[in-house]
């Protein structure tokens, strides 16, 4: 069914919106600018918009938006199995798993075979338990995680249990590893490149990633900001 434009009413009632956020973009930048769009077309002062779950700026794709009464239902749909694809490189580390950092070590790869790297996918598919990295934003004696790591201060992280239900790889442009993971609330790609990286005897940073579904919505149906203008109403209304 195609999607007919949206009234003021529309909102305030409540929608679930898919975005595909774009690379750069954080999660609270596209939720600040649907909002803002959202009142501009529709003569709104006030409007409830949130998202259901962060995408980081390095990452692209599925961002859940929520208006009006419908962001009651964040705390559900963050709580869906989700399905990222993206890219780990191995032979290389840094600090915050991804490229937000320099790469600090190298390690070679000469070793590696597909044996292994069919061992390692095993050894993260299931449930275990897995460290966040530090660079995130996860709360530590009220502070961000991020904050001691870019002020240089050691942090303890405790481990959490996550699960990994599907960790496909295709090695075809090795060192470049392409992947597809669906996995549960809390799962930390980074970390998983990380650790991928270590099971190995090498070293490995996540150098591209997109969310693809989250629960029963794919980034597939979603909007982009651009297209999401063209069911608003106009101005002139």
């Amino acid at each position: 069914m195609e999607q007919e434009q949206f009234t003021p009413e529309d909102f305030k009632t409540g929608q679930i919106l898919l975005f595909d956020k774009p690379l750069g973009w954080t999660s609270f930048q596209l939720v600040n600018k649907v909002r803002w769009l959202i009142r501009k077309s529709c003569g709104i002062k006030k409007i409830k918009v949130g998202h259901a779950g962060t995408l980081d700026p390095l990452a692209s794709g599925l961002l859940i938006i929520c208006t009006g009464k419908f962001t009651k239902r964040i705390q559900e749909l963050q709580g869906q199995e989700k399905e990222y694809t993206g890219t780990i490189s191995l032979g290389s580390t840094t600090p915050s798993y991804d490229l937000e950092t320099e790469v600090d070590q190298e390690f070679p790869v000469d070793h590696i075979t597909e044996e292994d790297l069919n061992q390692a996918v095993l050894k993260f598919t299931g449930e275990f338990e897995q460290r966040p990295p530090v660079f995130s934003a996860l709360k530590k004696e009220g502070k961000r995680l991020y904050e001691f790591a870019r002020k240089g201060e050691e942090v303890k992280i405790n481990t959490r249990p996550v699960e990994i239900s599907k960790f496909e790889i295709d090695s075809s442009r090795f060192p470049e590893i392409d992947f597809r993971v669906v996995c549960s609330k809390g799962t930390y790609i980074r970390s998983l490149a990380h650790d991928f990286g270590k099971a190995l005897n090498s070293g490995a940073h996540l150098s591209a990633l997109r969310r693809t579904r989250i629960g029963e919505y794919s980034v597939e149906n979603s909007f982009s900001v651009e297209s999401f203008q063209n069911f608003l109403p106009s101005q002139e209304n």
